[in-house]
């Protein structure tokens, strides 16, 4: 799944840590979740989505697998 997370993040200048602290996740979930090695559970997508202020569709994108 592809997502625009490290881009959302970098625009609100926020580390990876910053966005872990937000989200109640680890740095390095939110670094599997970036780098596409993890999907996020359906509750912390709607978490980003909230945090954001975005619908979930316009962050995470599926891909033919």
């Amino acid at each position: 799944m592809k997502n625009r997370l490290k881009v959302l993040r970098a625009e609100r200048d926020w580390s990876q840590a910053d966005l872990a602290i937000r989200l109640d996740v680890s740095r390095q979930s939110v670094n599997a979740i970036e780098t596409g090695k993890y999907d996020p559970s359906l509750p912390l997508a709607f978490r980003i989505a909230a945090l954001f202020g975005m619908p979930i569709e316009a962050i995470f994108e599926e891909t033919d697998a």
